[in-house]
């Protein structure tokens, strides 16, 4: 069905872009501009997201010209879905930022390149097309090389120099990829890709074409075993713009690799021991470091590499119930991993440091924020019946069910390091006391009640949104299992895109 609004979380980003390099210089105003744009955005999805589970998959052409010659965005439920949970994290985010950046980085365009960034996201969530898929992820790389290097600092710079290096070759590898893929169909369109790609007679140049576009994801998601670009960079910008990475731009690699590898290269054998392997991998070498961090945003950064892993083991099954619990942990780890380091920045404006060994004493100072932090905790460790648990469930017992005992140990191990690693989190930052000798600056105390609430309240915002859907999984599983269908059975959607009809 053919619908305009799709195009609406796109927009209402890009608006509230150009609406704030309008008032370049007038940071409160940009603030609010930036509340309400993201706002708005999550009344969109929510309406985007509802039709879509109401109606079925929506598409729109853009210029009018029919799939598959012009340019299609396409909106099913796995789309819809991360486009919502995308527009809460931004809303979070967003409110967040109106305190905890300052406002030299607001004055070089914090916040336009913020919201060029989840229009980026959305965009790449919502196209139907590989080529622009392309160009949506170099939306999300400008934007987000822009938001790590604001303030300039020499950390900053380091970081950002990794980032941009390892994130170019990601897209050198995809752009070679979709180029082969072209040459060997004459067609970008991703429904159209799904049928033509069966009729090439060279199915060894198809399998070679697949592994560009696994390296491309595999780096862009931060798997083994090149995944040092994120441990290296993600504690270098403000917690805000940590947030945003640590919570989205991973996933969409992810999302890349669920819709290329089920719409377009079915995974063979060879492909699915390949995904288990390098998840296995990926798990290991991310707990191993999150094991000797004491940094809490470094601690952060390799617990993402590790929960990565979980994810490319759910694809490299690629089975329905597999599926289940990479979705659900997809959703789960978004909304997560964005509070995670929105905590993180707010322990460093009560502290002035993230360091674990100087740290102490905040469940003394602060236990009703510190009880509303070990919710979040409790999470990402997966506590039950907390959002964290219910997907490994799924995830093991499919495992088990296919004899991937290793990715079964993997598993495992990486949910007791990170059991370990917010345990200890928990017990040198908020249980001890501040050690003898630190002089810690506390930024949080002697601020104006309004912007201790703009601080706090998104993380609670989070928070409830992750408990949620731990303690509602019934409708998260369901709706996974939705999901799961329309991976594995890709009729409707190429129906929708191929046979269209006019609303």
């Amino acid at each position: 069905m053919i619908d305009n609004n799709i195009l609406g979380p796109v927009f209402i980003h890009l608006f509230t872009g150009i609406l704030q390099l309008i008032a370049w210089r007038k940071t409160v105003t940009q603030r609010f501009i930036s509340g309400i744009g993201s706002f708005l955005g999550v009344l969109i999805a929510i309406r985007l997201f509802t039709k879509v589970n109401s109606d079925g998959i929506l598409t729109l052409n853009a210029a009018n010209w029919d799939a598959p010659f012009g340019i299609v965005f396409v909106a099913d439920l796995l789309s819809s879905t991360l486009v919502l949970i995308t527009s809460i994290a931004a809303f979070a985010v967003s409110l967040f930022s109106s305190t905890g950046i300052s406002r030299q980085r607001m004055l070089y365009g914090y916040f336009p390149i913020f919201h060029f960034l989840v229009m980026g996201l959305n965009g790449a969530f919502l196209t139907g097309d590989i080529f622009n898929l392309y160009v949506w992820f170099e939306v999300i790389i400008i934007s987000s090389f822009v938001l790590m290097t604001l303030g300039g600092r020499k950390t900053q710079l380091e970081g950002a120099v990794k980032y941009m290096a390892l994130n170019i070759l990601a897209s050198t590898f995809f752009l070679t990829g979709v180029g082969i893929l072209y040459g060997i169909t004459g067609s970008l369109n991703m429904a159209d890709l799904s049928e033509k790609i069966k009729m090439v007679n060279n199915q060894f140049l198809v399998g070679i074409t697949s592994a560009f576009f696994l390296l491309g994801f595999g780096i862009k998601s931060a798997v083994f075993p090149l995944y040092y670009w994120l441990p290296s960079s993600y504690h270098t910008p403000p917690s805000a713009v940590a947030a945003t990475f640590g919570g989205l731009l991973t996933k969409v690699g992810i999302y890349a690799m669920l819709r290329v590898f089920s719409l377009i290269f079915i995974p063979d054998d060879f492909t699915k021991q390949l995904l288990m392997v390098l998840a296995v991998l990926t798990i290991f070498t991310g707990s191993m470091g999150a094991l000797i961090k004491l940094n809490i945003r470094r601690l952060f950064s390799y617990l993402i590499v590790c929960h990565i892993g979980f994810m490319i083991g759910g694809i490299g099954m690629f089975t329905k119930v597999a599926l289940i619990g990479t979705l659900f942990y997809l959703f789960h780890d978004i909304l997560v991993k964005t509070n995670m380091f929105l905590i993180a920045g707010l322990i460093r404006q009560m502290r002035g440091t993230m360091d674990l060994k100087s740290l102490g004493g905040l469940y003394a100072q602060y236990p009703k924020i510190s009880l509303l932090i070990v919710l979040v905790l409790f999470s990402l460790v997966g506590i039950p019946p907390l959002s964290g648990f219910w997907p490994k469930v799924f995830l093991i017992k499919d495992a088990y069910a296919h004899g991937e005992y290793a990715y079964i140990f993997a598993l495992i191990l990486g949910s007791f390091v990170t059991l370990f690693v917010i345990a200890r989190m928990w017990s040198e930052a908020f249980w001890k006391n501040v050690p003898e000798g630190n002089e810690l600056e506390d930024k949080f105390e002697p601020m104006p009640l309004a912007r201790k609430i703009l601080l706090v309240l998104p993380i609670g915002i989070l928070a409830l949104v992750t408990i949620y859907i731990g303690l509602n999984a019934n409708f998260v599983i369901t709706l996974a299992d939705n999901i799961a269908d329309q991976l594995i059975d890709t009729k409707p959607y190429i129906e929708a895109v191929l046979k269209q009809k006019q609303n």
